[in-house]
């Protein structure tokens, strides 16, 4: 979905009013972000829902499996495993054509001629984001400057948060999740604001 569109300027409202009714309930806000998230996400293409859950359930699992573990090594692994995870999957949806395309070439310039799969890769649209946005989490758990959550719905609510998933910013989770566990009450002038800076 984007921005510019008109399933866009249906959706936006729809969102904010629904978020709204639920202004006392923090539980329910951070759920139906997440929801939002997923329908936003999901309108240009579905399989890719797949691949921002394995990326989100691998930092989740990671990110407790550091605050867990007492040995250095354990979590330097469990760090590991985030980041070659993570950019393993980055890696591979942006740079495999160009790769391979490159090996070929390289070698057509020595006389040999190989011939290689051309897969048609798409690109899942904010692939860079979430997956840095994800990966600062474990960091910033790894450095000890943030508590891993086991609230599952407020950290898919982080990865995936629709207003910046797709555009940016990269997110620190230490500066944006935080505000997923606080009480969040409509504001007339925050909103006003907010829609006279869109």
């Amino acid at each position: 979905m984007l921005f510019h569109s008109i399933d866009f300027a249906i959706f936006l409202p729809l969102v904010f009013l629904i978020y709204w009714a639920l202004n006392n309930h923090l539980h329910g806000q951070n759920a139906f972000i997440l929801l939002a998230s997923v329908v936003f996400y999901g309108w240009w293409d579905a399989r890719f829902l797949l691949l921002i859950a394995v990326s989100s359930l691998l930092d989740y699992w990671a990110a407790l499996g550091i605050a867990k573990s007492t040995e250095p090594r354990q979590r330097r692994a469990w760090l590991a495993l985030s980041m070659v995870g993570n950019l393993g999957m980055l890696g591979f949806f942006k740079y495999f054509n160009f790769f391979i395309d490159s090996f070929v070439t390289a070698f057509s310039w020595l006389g040999y001629e190989l011939s290689a799969p051309n897969w048609a890769i798409i690109l899942p649209a904010g692939i860079s984001f979430y997956t840095f946005q994800t990966m600062s989490y474990t960091i910033d758990v790894y450095r000890r400057e943030l508590t891993p959550t086991r609230d599952w719905v407020a950290f898919g609510a982080f990865v995936g948060f629709f207003p910046q998933l797709v555009a940016g910013p990269i997110e620190r989770a230490s500066n944006l999740l935080p505000q997923f566990y606080t009480q969040r009450r409509f504001d007339y002038a925050n909103a006003t604001d907010g829609l006279r800076q869109m």
